[in-house]
């Protein structure tokens, strides 16, 4: 989407795209639902858009750019990576608590975003750009920090990071778009058990 300030069609439009997108998925939706929802006529919705693959890159473009753009990935880096961890476990554990707490905040686009990023090359492609230029090399940083230590299993950094990438990812996305249920004692020893499982497969015993 353009840096144009949004309108307040646009917003509302928005809105109901991200309502019926996140219940009924991106193929089964129609502009004519959202455009009822909104309270706007349909054209309307093509006087913003021009398609509904547009309205739906309008929306995960912000989403994408708020998970991995620079801006972010800055305040990522503070928050997560540039810490002192005194093992690969507190950083686990850390890393969980700042994805879970953003999941939390976005659930509705998490979940718009985890069923149509399997369909949309343009998407992955710049997923893939954006970890590989600025979270891999910080992840590789601390990943090979403790296999020096000892504290990792004598796998490749890339599989480490894969593994812990993977599982984090997946928990994130069944806790909120699944398991919806639950207490924040619940959900603090779903990220608990999630961090133990984690460092069974990649941690030295």
């Amino acid at each position: 989407m353009s840096k144009e300030r949004v309108t307040d069609k646009q917003q509302k439009i928005l809105e109901s795209a991200i309502d019926i997108f996140a219940e009924k998925g991106y193929a089964a939706a129609s502009t004519s639902e959202i455009a009822k929802r909104a309270g706007v006529a349909e054209g309307t919705i093509f006087r913003h858009y021009r398609t509904k693959h547009e309205l739906l890159t309008a929306i995960i473009g912000p989403l994408l750019m708020k998970m991995v753009s620079p801006f972010v990935i800055k305040d990522f880096k503070k928050e997560v990576f540039d810490k002192d961890y005194g093992s690969y476990e507190e950083f686990l554990r850390r890393l969980m608590e700042n994805r879970m707490k953003f999941a939390r905040s976005h659930a509705a686009l998490l979940k718009i975003l985890a069923q149509e990023i399997a369909f949309q090359p343009e998407i992955q492609s710049e997923f893939k750009k954006l970890f590989k230029e600025h979270i891999y090399p910080l992840f590789l940083k601390v990943v090979e920090h403790f296999k020096e230590k000892g504290e990792l299993k004598d796998l490749p950094s890339e599989t480490i990071i894969r593994l812990t990438i993977t599982t984090i990812v997946s928990t994130v996305l069944a806790r909120f778009l699944i398991l919806t249920e639950g207490t924040a004692e619940e959900e603090q020893r779903f990220l608990e058990d999630t961090v133990r499982f984690i460092m069974g497969g990649v941690g030295r015993v």
